[in-house]
């Protein structure tokens, strides 16, 4: 069952006992002690953070043998980001796919999974492992007309930090993250209780004209003794995504977005108590929901077929969890111990509701759920000159999906695979090396999978596949000076195969074509170098250069393996391995900070890949084109500015797989950013984006699309937003 109004009731039952319990609390009374890491810097530094998903434990990101984006609370609240695709625009070798939403009801599912998911240096979907508190996002699932995305189960009103991982995380984190790792932390009571505080909290209200949207958050925090809580809640409502289509005809040639309802409710409670000095414990419930409503204009037909598409799409994510977190830096063998145990049940749902002239009418409901059920612990032991950690990760994952529509000739409801528990057990260890000006980081992981299919229900032939993989990694870190410090990290990953790429199957013979499972389908692995150069100058100039190269092998990819489309002789797509893939490319990022209050930061990144197969090299169509950035900000008094211009390359039809696609033109895109302080409590933040309005395309965003004619005349369908304004009022206390 879903966690729908328990979280809600749980999140307030939690938080707001503490409320008054404050109000007879001594004056005297401190809330727990927080972190250094709790308090936002006014003038966070890119290139200086801590992170944690790098190596699981806390370091500079300056320390780690690999490229990390850290994005602190203060960043967070200043980008005052919609989504995370938002949110990560300015990365220039990260994007988050989402097309526009010309789905059908039945056939098509283009654009309907929303912000679908994270592309980390050319590789995108389920190959990205995304993590909130340490719990894995849904996975995304697409089947036909239905199409589940996963940036959109994340409330970034909710985060106090963001971290972007490169390179493969298998050794840290097990299966999933062959591109590298997006992890989320949540606020916490200790995040708002600073100085001393009792009670603290803020509040936000905005409206955006890139969706017409309004939206608003608040968070507030209580301290009582040992005790501490937090509630935050936050809501949106939105509209469809404006491009610079300008042709409004209700029918397959529309060029502007489909007219959509977009509303998003979020809320989260934490309880927090301190055992003792070394021990304590927070519980945390969290619910979020976005419905969205459509008017398919774009499905109508002009030769009169379809008269009309309405679709209601529902996601849900609820979860529940327990830290319990020892520390005691005097103790001998253990210092530290984290542990977490967690429950999360996720959903997506689409209908659509298709008026047809003369047939009779049809309607398509699809389903995807997730219940994810796991257990987390990792431990550190410091020693002379290095500092182990280690650990055990076990989760267990329920997936389900169903397909139910009318009319009903017999074939519905059907499962497009069969129920699966998704079970994975790994355990890791890792050493920090300190030897003088080196640094050495080994790592090692073995992990476990398996898929245990239910028969019951399902048509096809449910097949059990389990498998282990052994992943290591080595980084190394050379002080040499302060100007200069080269890295070079290698590292290995692997996925495991989803339930839905083992066991699919699904057949129409009147349209000429089936799928079947795999029962021998492997793993895909990865074997990634990266090596770098970064270095400070005087404390005011920063810079990093970095190459990767990332081959993979045993990717899994749906073909064609037998068949002509014909009744008699139906094609047969399945879920097989191809031989190898590459990705190779390099980056560079300086910040200078140039006078006291003035910010100058630059990035650019460049990749080739391509998959081989029968010895066949074809381009990978996720790879971005060359992409640039020029930033800076200025703070004078109660006054910030920001300014930033993006750049990318045009998409070459040498780089993509096949010459029927289209692709767009290079692009150069201006965004201001101001702030005002009002006093310490209040502030404004406005934002213009595409400032000069420009008309562009994204490649992440029309990848897959045609250059044909019939394509080429509704290509303005997927231009990216042309200048839009978005201003808040934050109050912080």
């Amino acid at each position: 069952m879903l966690l729908r109004r328990t979280p809600v009731a749980l999140a307030l039952s939690l938080a707001f006992p503490l409320a008054f319990a404050q109000a007879q609390t001594s004056p005297q009374a401190q809330p727990p002690a927080a972190p250094a890491s709790g308090a936002s810097a006014d003038k966070p530094r890119q290139l200086g953070e801590l992170t944690v998903s790098a190596t699981r434990t806390e370091r500079s990101v300056d320390a780690v043998p690999n490229t990390v984006t850290v994005k602190n609370r203060r960043q967070l609240e200043r980008r005052d980001a919609r989504d995370l695709k938002d949110l990560l625009s300015d990365e220039v070798d990260i994007d988050v796919p989402a097309m526009a939403a010309r789905f059908t009801a039945v056939g098509s599912s283009l654009g309907r999974a929303g912000n679908e998911g994270l592309n980390i240096r050319g590789l995108e979907g389920n190959r990205v492992l995304m993590m909130v508190d340490g719990i894995r996002v849904p996975q995304s699932f697409s089947f036909g007309p239905f199409y589940s995305g996963r940036a959109d189960f994340v409330d970034l009103s909710s985060l106090a930090g963001a971290e972007v991982l490169r390179g493969p995380t298998s050794t840290s984190y097990g299966s999933d993250g062959l591109a590298g790792a997006l992890s989320l932390r949540t606020l916490s009571p200790e995040d708002l209780l600073v100085d001393g505080k009792t009670f603290a909290g803020t509040a936000r209200i905005g409206l955006a004209t890139v969706d017409n949207a309004k939206y608003a958050s608040a968070a507030l925090a209580f301290g009582s003794g040992d005790w501490s809580s937090l509630v935050q809640a936050s809501v949106r409502r939105g509209h469809e995504t404006r491009n610079r289509g300008d042709d409004g005809r209700p029918n397959e040639l529309r060029t502007k977005p489909n007219p959509s309802d977009i509303d998003t409710d979020s809320v989260m409670a934490k309880l927090g108590y301190r055992i003792d000095a070394h021990h304590r414990l927070m519980g945390t419930v969290e619910y979020r929901q976005r419905e969205t409503d459509t008017d398919v204009l774009s499905a109508i037909t002009t030769s009169g077929t379809v008269l009309g598409t309405q679709a209601s799409d529902k996601l849900e994510r609820g979860r529940v969890s327990l830290e319990h977190r020892y520390e005691d830096l005097n103790a001998p063998w253990v210092q530290q111990v984290v542990t977490n145990v967690y429950l999360q049940d996720s959903e997506t749902r689409q209908w659509s509701f298709e008026d047809r002239s003369t047939a009779a009418d049809r309607t398509r409901t699809g389903t995807y759920k997730e219940r994810l059920i796991g257990l987390s612990t990792q431990a550190q032991t410091q020693l002379a000159h290095q500092r182990l950690s280690y650990g055990i990760d076990a989760s267990r994952n329920q997936v389900r999906a169903l397909r139910d529509g009318t009319p009903n000739t017999g074939e519905f409801p059907n499962k497009p695979f069969p129920d699966t528990t998704y079970t994975l057990a790994g355990a890791f260890v890792q050493d920090e090396i300190e030897a003088g000006d080196f640094t050495v980081i080994p790592a090692l992981r073995f992990e476990h999978y398996k898929l245990s299919p239910k028969s019951a229900g399902y048509t096809g032939n449910a097949v059990t596949l389990s498998d282990q993989a052994v992943t290591p990694r080595l980084g190394v870190i050379w002080r040499a000076s302060p100007l200069v410090q080269p890295y070079v990290q290698w590292s290995q990953g692997f996925r495991a195969p989803a339930p839905d790429q083992v066991n699919n199957s699904f057949s129409n013979p009147a349209q000429g074509y089936v799928s079947i499972a795999n029962p021998n389908l492997k793993p895909e692995h990865a074997n990634s170098w990266e090596l770098g150069l970064r270095g400070r100058l005087d404390e005011t100039l920063r810079w990093q250069l970095s190459a990767y190269d990332n081959r993979y092998r045993d990717f899994i990819s749906q073909e064609v393996v037998g068949g002509s489309f014909r009744p008699s002789d139906p094609a047969v797509f399945q879920y097989i391995n191809l031989e190898q893939a590459r990705i190779k490319g390099v980056e560079a990022r300086i910040v200078w900070d140039v006078l006291p209050g003035l910010n100058l930061n630059a990035a650019v990144a460049k990749s080739r890949g391509h998959s081989i197969r029968n010895g066949v090299e074809t381009p990978l169509d996720s790879v971005q084109p060359l992409r640039g950035k020029l930033g800076a900000r200025y703070e004078t008094g109660p006054w910030a500015m920001d300014a930033t211009w993006v750049h990318s390359s045009g998409k070459k039809p040498s780089d993509v797989s096949a010459a029927t696609l289209f692709t767009p033109k290079k692009y150069d895109v201006i965004d201001l950013g101001g702030e005002y302080r009002f006093d310490k409590t209040f502030r404004i933040t406005a934002a213009i984006t595409n400032l000069f309005d420009k008309k562009y395309w994204r490649w992440s965003d029309v990848n897959g699309v045609a250059n044909d004619a019939k394509s080429l005349s509704t290509i303005d369908a997927f231009t990216a937003p042309g200048r839009a304004l978005q201003v808040s009022l934050r109050a912080d206390f």
